[in-house]
């Protein structure tokens, strides 16, 4: 089952015949693209959602489709999460906690990517702040809810490709920021984030897996100009593998099926602690440009280990 999928396999392909009745799944950023897309596959299956979002108004427009789809007892609940907000993040936590529900399944799907210049409400650098510390402080918050058997999905990219974590400079204090090397640290950092939680974790059968999810046109991409857009195609393009199809956008349905692939289809011992792309696992690769696998930086056991503690350090707790 699990080599019979790839880069244009679909989420409701990925999921056809699976069963979900019975599952608690969290999905952050359920209230736009690949968001609202997984929550509708996995309610439609069965599946009890929780979806995480920054706008309840927007996320209860958003996510009609998903109560519309959702069948055999499949359900979809709205939760208040603001990534840029640890305040926001932990009272999320704590409602999830105080509810007591465990899960089988956290997906960590919400971010941004390739913004302007800017800071968290504490003082983080935008796509750090949300894309990683948010969902480490959200999640470690949360473990004790995962089942064994469980399993954390960081949503990471081949963005992870343009730059590894910077440990004396995460905030860009001293460094020249730039857009695509803000948001490549930040993707790096999901990737090592699911490394050290699967090593902590695996021993009570908790798993975790990284993933990107291809290119897709969603509100992610709202900071790219056509020119900007048009310079990463020709640059993909240009350091593909010989014989690669060229450069093409993926639907969002078959960019969320990697998500559900690497949760629900693909077996535990295989995808723990691993980055995954087109529904498999991907190679290591440290060749030039973003096309296919994963750099060997980015799956480092020490580095992640150490960007768990700098990450401890900077939001002011230990787990």
């Amino acid at each position: 089952m699990t080599g019979s999928f790839g880069a244009e396999s679909t989420t409701d392909e990925v999921l056809s015949g699976v069963d979900l009745a019975g599952k608690r799944v969290l999905v952050t950023g359920a209230s736009a693209g690949l968001g609202v897309e997984t929550a509708r596959v996995l309610a439609a299956h069965g599946a009890e959602v929780v979806g995480a979002v920054r706008d309840l108004d927007k996320g209860h427009k958003a996510t009609a489709v998903v109560r519309d789809q959702a069948a055999n007892g499949g359900s979809l609940e709205l939760i208040q999460l603001d990534l840029a907000d640890l305040a926001s993040v932990r009272a999320c936590a704590d409602a999830l906690l105080a509810v007591g529900k465990p899960f089988d399944v956290v997906i960590a799907n919400a971010g941004v990517m390739a913004c302007p210049q800017s800071q968290t409400v504490d003082g983080f650098e935008t796509q750090f702040g949300t894309n990683h510390l948010g969902h480490f402080v959200l999640i470690n918050r949360i473990a004790s809810l995962l089942k064994p058997g469980g399993r954390l999905v960081n949503l990471s990219s081949a963005g992870h490709r343009f730059s590894d974590v910077d440990l004396n400079d995460p905030n860009f204090e001293h460094t020249p920021y730039t857009e695509f090397g803000a948001y490549g640290r930040s993707k790096t950092a999901n990737i090592l984030f699911a490394v050290e939680f699967d090593r902590r974790h695996r021993g009570r059968g908790v798993r975790a897996v990284a993933l990107h999810p291809g290119a897709i046109q969603t509100e992610l991409s709202r900071y790219l100009t056509d020119e900007v857009r048009q310079q990463l195609i020709a640059s993909i393009n240009a350091t593909q593998p010989a014989g690669t199809p060229a450069f093409s956008y993926k639907s969002i349905p078959q960019g969320a099926a990697t998500s559900v692939w690497s949760g629900f289809v693909a077996p535990a011992d295989l995808v723990g602690g691993r980055y995954c792309e087109d529904c498999h696992v991907a190679e290591r690769s440290d060749a030039p440009g973003l096309r296919g696998g994963v750099q060997p930086y980015a799956i480092d056991p020490e580095h992640a280990k150490a960007l768990w503690a700098k990450s401890e350090a900077m939001v002011g707790e230990r787990f």
